[in-house]
């Protein structure tokens, strides 16, 4: 006897690779199974005969509509579906809960998140964002639907109360994209879709945008977020945040290669789409100098300021490259550490800390302390944003007030982060440690702070 509370629709597309191991992984359920395909010419047709399920015909436009049309192909019996791609399968744990799964017990929800694990070329891709990953594929067939308001990125949306199923998995790998190959012409064509997508503004999420709300609210709100970025920039930016914010970086080798591929490789393509399709008066040549002029200028910028810094450090320091005169004219690193030095001593007195100070460290009573060294400073963070603030087409005086307001920024972040240290530090934490958070608290602060001086310049 079939289950009489769920069926699955899947679609299909020469997935002889997959349909084996996705079929074996819900068969205990001996639930209906429905496949709108889309012109297989390999053996998905037959797989699909061999496990019983009911196959239908339907051409290819985009995901959103693709799925659409599936949810109106099939007369379904049960009250609830699930919406599965072909290179997706039911991990145990999820298929010992739908084994369980009653609709009665279930009566006010309408829809239910699964929690997916993400495999790259047989990597799990543990950090960077990408776990947990709430996705709505468990719904009433009756209250559900394909949102189709963007022509790339697929989810379904289903008015009424959702649960999120956290330790119930599916997992999704494809197997085609273990030739990179395949990886690279799949997403240069979803790039086309999304570049697409964003030039012609269609409004992107049908779903409510709330940080706070479930996923799909939450992805809405990031969308909006992501639709204010400045082009070109926000693929440095994102990248950045999914290697060191959301520790990408731990997930090895080709856990490394799907980030810089997906967060940035893909979407720099998007960007560089969007650029080519809009119409500019000064035309596409005008812009890619205007591009050119302003990677230069950054770069001549930091290259100058990041060796003026590191020049001073060596020739004022005890080794090979010391030098006298630099040290007695032009010795400001000095200076800088010992501003740092001493204005965190005053607002740690002013606290009622009893501090102690000598020409490179502070001391607290009874707490911790710290010693100053020159990666203390960061005249590496300083360097990249004076050389970002100078680079950019701008007013004179408007740089100069955002390379000030910027600056003292970096200043007051670095004196917070010194008076934490000098009270808390613990030395099984680390030290390095926080270095590292620093670095991400001053980093995101700077590309927050950017983004809104670059929205409020006045378009000319």
């Amino acid at each position: 006897m079939k289950n009489q509370h769920i069926s699955f629709i899947v679609l299909t597309l020469n997935e002889q690779m997959h349909l084996p191991r996705l079929f074996d992984s819900i068969r205990n359920l001996n639930s209906q199974i429905y496949v709108l395909d889309s012109g297989s010419n390999d053996e998905t047709l037959n797989i699909c005969e061999k496990y019983g399920a009911e196959v239908k015909y339907h051409p290819f436009e985009n995901h959103p509509k693709q799925w659409n049309a599936a949810l109106h192909a099939f007369q379904v019996n049960t009250p609830w579906v699930i919406c599965l791609d072909a290179d997706q399968y039911i991990a145990p744990d999820l298929s010992k809960k739908l084994t369980a799964f009653s609709d009665a017990e279930y009566a006010t929800v309408n829809g239910i998140y699964f929690n997916r694990k993400n495999y790259f070329q047989g990597k799990w891709i543990r950090y960077g964002g990408y776990y947990p990953k709430y996705m709505l594929k468990m719904f009433r067939y009756t209250a559900g639907f394909s949102d189709l308001s963007e022509a790339m990125d697929h989810r379904f949306q289903v008015s009424g109360r959702t649960l999120i199923w956290k330790n119930a998995h599916i997992i999704e790998e494809n197997l085609k994209e273990n030739k990179i190959h395949f990886w690279i012409e799949k997403h240069n064509r979803y790039s086309d879709l999304l570049a697409e997508s964003n030039s012609s503004n269609q409004s992107l999420y049908q779903a409510e945008s709330r940080i706070f709300g479930n996923p799909n609210e939450r992805n809405a709100w990031c969308k909006k977020i992501w639709a204010d970025l400045p082009l070109l920039v926000r693929p440095f930016l994102y990248y950045f945040y999914r290697l060191i914010f959301r520790l990408g970086i731990l997930d090895g080798i080709r856990g490394n290669i799907f980030h810089f591929l997906q967060a940035f490789w893909f979407r720099l393509i998007v960007d560089i789409k969007i650029l080519e399709s809009r119409k500019c008066p000064e035309g596409p040549a005008e812009q890619d100098q205007q591009m050119g002029a302003f990677l230069c200028r950054f770069l001549i910028v930091f290259a100058v300021s990041y060796c003026i810094n590191l020049g001073t450090i060596a020739g004022s320091a005890p080794g090979g490259f010391y030098s006298p005169f630099i040290e007695e004219h032009f010795n400001y690193i000095e200076g800088w550490r010992r501003f740092y030095i001493e204005v965190a001593a005053r607002l740690l007195k002013t606290l009622g800390y009893q501090v102690r100070t000598t020409a490179t460290t502070l001391s607290v009573a009874n707490h911790a302390g710290f010693r100053i060294i020159y990666s203390c400073l960061g005249y590496g963070v300083v360097s990249v944003f004076m050389a970002f603030a100078l680079a950019y087409p701008q007013k004179a005086l408007r740089k100069f007030i955002f390379l000030l307001s910027g600056i003292t920024l970096i200043i007051t972040l670095n004196l917070v982060r010194l008076c934490l240290v000098a009270i808390y530090f613990n030395r099984g934490y680390g030290w390095d440690l926080q270095h590292v958070l620093f670095n991400f608290a001053v980093y995101a602060s700077l590309a927050v702070f950017s983004i809104f001086w670059i929205n409020q310049i006045p378009e000319t």
